[in-house]
């Protein structure tokens, strides 16, 4: 049969023509479901604004924390609990609330908001080995100040939670990441070193702080470094707690002793330490102590420890940040290299010694501040006559046993010495 004549039969064919027809309808159907789809996404990109936030940005849980305080918000939460003590010693519960995962809806403005907080099952962030989230705001309009002044609002409110509060990270795995609950800042006069010490230090930081144009003027890093040396319980560690809060920075604390901490992490964790923030490498004389002669721990097989040249190059070598102070801690000076007390890597050396009878008349005072001044005189006469190196710790410590008797502290400063 020829070739048209069968075509002609086929279009006769009743079961030929109804699944044609169906293959057609699908075909349109497929093509405008494709098309339905192409329109969205273009609307989308021409008629709304969308933000996707990482959990792994700084910006994240504030954003999370602004939302949830909000009035408008929708009544789906996840719960975050605290425990914060009281000053009668007693700990108090606290229940801190965010947007739960899912869709919730709130205004900004006279724009509608659309929050996704979406939290992956199967994925995990690397950094902080938690389930992967992010939260996508999408708002009516190409305006991407909108999100940008959301973002400044979440700032301000989550630093104002913060207000009189220290911040103390430590390292984990690969990233800063805060260690406890937000202190509370402990006042500068708090803490007695000798007299003009405080002060001095003080100055020094706040006139680094405000000449970063300086630096780069005179093409000089902008970086600055202290280190406060002297006797245990002498003040050392209290005094950059103090300093911190008054500049209301966090603190980045790193043990050079740590036998995790290897020459490249040291490095890592000094350039990415986070914004507005004092590093303090504690007990820095540990990277010089003779390790050959100590006892092998199975656990530190293939670790490397922290260098001389590590320390070096972290300080100031060619991939260090600026715009970062650094305070260390020593007991024992003598044991650190020149090469470390240089100008640049060290600029500031401050000795932090036993107490003399200045500093004991003001902690006496500071502690009884109704009390006469003859009560003081008398504690610290007494005290050198006992014994010449008293640290304020044990000062603070012996205060704080007669903290309602005065009197008898200025008179009893034998029982300082068991």
């Amino acid at each position: 049969m020829p070739i048209p004549e069968a075509l002609a039969t086929l279009g006769d064919n009743q079961f030929f023509g109804a699944g044609f027809g169906l293959f057609m309808i699908g075909a349109a159907a497929s093509v405008i479901r494709k098309g339905s789809a192409v329109a969205v996404q273009l609307l989308r990109r021409r008629l709304m604004t969308t933000l996707e936030i990482p959990v792994s940005d700084h910006s994240y849980h504030w954003v999370l924390e602004w939302i949830a305080q909000r009035p408008d918000m929708s009544c789906h939460f996840s719960v975050k609990t605290a425990f914060q003590k009281l000053h009668s010693g007693k700990i108090s519960t606290g229940f801190a609330f965010v947007p739960s995962p899912g869709a919730h809806y709130m205004w900004l403005g006279k724009l509608p908001v659309k929050i996704e907080r979406i939290r992956e099952k199967q994925m995990v962030s690397a950094n902080q080995h938690i389930p992967y989230e992010t939260v996508t705001l999408t708002t009516l309009g190409r305006n991407k100040e909108v999100f940008e002044q959301l973002l400044l609002e979440a700032r301000s409110f989550a630093l104002q939670m913060q207000k009189n509060m220290t911040l103390i990270f430590k390292p984990m795995g690969t990233e800063w990441r805060q260690f406890g609950e937000p202190q509370r800042s402990r006042p500068l006069q708090s803490v007695m070193l000798a007299r003009g010490q405080s002060e001095r230090i003080w100055e020094d930081v706040n006139q680094f702080l405000q000449s970063q144009q300086w630096y780069i003027d005179r093409g000089i890093p902008h970086r600055r470094g202290y280190l406060l040396h002297g006797p245990p319980g002498c003040g050392k560690t209290s005094f950059i707690t103090a300093l911190a809060g008054e500049l209301e920075c966090s603190i980045c604390v790193l043990n050079i002793g740590d036998w995790t901490l290897s020459d490249d992490r040291l490095l890592h964790f000094m350039v990415s330490a986070p914004p507005q923030s004092i590093i303090l490498l504690e007990d820095v004389d540990a990277a010089f102590l003779d390790r050959s002669t100590e006892p092998q721990d199975p656990r530190r097989q293939g670790m490397n420890m922290v260098s001389l040249s590590g320390i070096l190059n972290a300080l100031d070598g060619v991939v260090s940040s600026e715009g970062r102070i650094v305070f260390m801690t020593t007991n024992y000076i003598e044991r650190l290299d020149a090469a470390l007390l240089r100008p640049g890597r060290v600029d500031v050396k401050e000795h932090v010694t036993y107490a003399d009878t200045e500093q004991m008349c003001r902690a006496f005072m500071h502690f009884f501040p109704l009390e006469n001044l003859k009560y003081s005189d008398n504690f610290s006469k007494n005290v050198l006559k006992l014994k010449e190196n008293v640290s304020m710790a044990q000062v603070q410590a012996f205060f704080m046993l007669h903290r309602t008797d005065p009197k008898y502290a200025s008179e009893n400063v034998s029982e300082m010495s068991k």
